[in-house]
């Protein structure tokens, strides 16, 4: 393993590249990445880094929200077939409908889509910031899309707004249930339960804290509390265990594991890497689109 990580350092210096890793992938994928965040701080830091070069830990959505910012920068996808199911839970034709009905509606689309759909969006948002961005925008009505879940946990922190709700849902955290909940209190009755606003509404009111998570390691590290239950992929284990060895962190379910951030390997890296293979290129014309509501975002979160 180390010789493999030695070759993955000799080929960043030769090619001037960073390796940005979502939370989500293996833990030896985030202990060599030269970032590793959310994907608000991810896409931040794409477009802040001088490299030539950005591996892309992560799945496909990411990569292509890398590419927009940094149009003439090279993205590299360690695994070109790493996707995100929810990604794509939106319909164009509906978007469209939806704008034609209502001139006044924005369309807010969380980061966690295709190029495709951000093209039809006025801005993106994350689960870090989607509250914030929602309230800047001057507009009463919102179509949020594609995920119910953290749409749901904005409109209870936004009444003032009417939030029009999309049906896509992340698959890992959809599936949790407030009677997994309970029951994994029940064996740990004195963890604090954590969640991602992924996670269906009766988890998150469950929940002692609910954020992105950035948000979930921040909150960890600065509770004095010693257990927690968390209710997210369980590739977060490794930053929380690292920031707080002293502390203990169960998973809510046993299976909260995304198979696609999953296939990012150091094999991977280092042969995408040594070959500057799965290149990601996405269409001038919807990444021009794309970028604005991006933009907007950055513009709107600071």
């Amino acid at each position: 393993m180390s010789s493999l990580r030695e070759e993955i350092e000799i080929l960043k210096k030769e090619k001037q590249a960073v390796i940005l890793a979502h939370y989500y992938v293996p833990d030896e994928v985030q202990e060599i990445a030269d970032y590793t965040g959310d994907s608000f701080y991810l896409s931040k830091v794409a477009k802040e880094t001088d490299a030539k070069i950005l591996v892309f830990a992560g799945v496909s959505f990411m990569g292509e929200s890398a590419k927009i910012l940094n149009p003439e920068k090279k993205v590299l996808l360690p695994d070109p077939t790493a996707d995100c199911a929810m990604a794509h839970m939106a319909d164009v034709e509906k978007i469209k409908a939806m704008k034609e009905s209502d001139p006044e509606l924005a369309v807010v689309c969380y980061i966690n889509s295709t190029a495709e759909l951000k093209r039809y969006s006025d801005v993106c948002v994350t689960s870090a910031n989607a509250v914030k961005v929602v309230k800047a925008l001057p507009n009463q009505r919102i179509y949020f899309i594609p995920d119910q879940h953290l749409g749901s946990f904005v409109a209870a922190q936004v009444p003032e707004k009417e939030i029009i709700l999309g049906d896509g849902y992340c698959p890992v955290h959809h599936q949790m249930t407030a009677e997994e909940v309970l029951s994994a209190k029940e064996a740990h009755p004195d963890a604090l339960v954590f969640v991602h606003p992924e996670c269906p509404k009766e988890v998150v009111d469950l929940a002692d804290y609910a954020g992105s998570t950035s948000g979930i390691i921040k909150t960890a590290a600065e509770s004095d509390a010693g257990e927690f239950l968390i209710g997210t992929e369980t590739g977060v284990m490794y930053e929380l265990k690292k920031q707080n060895p002293d502390k203990k962190f169960y998973p809510i379910q046993k299976e909260q594991c995304c198979h696609d951030m999953k296939k990012v390997t150091l094999e991977k890296i280092r042969d995408c890497l040594r070959d500057e293979s799965n290149g990601v290129q996405v269409d001038a014309e919807v990444s021009e689109k794309a970028k604005h509501a991006m933009e907007q975002m950055l513009k709107l979160a600071k």
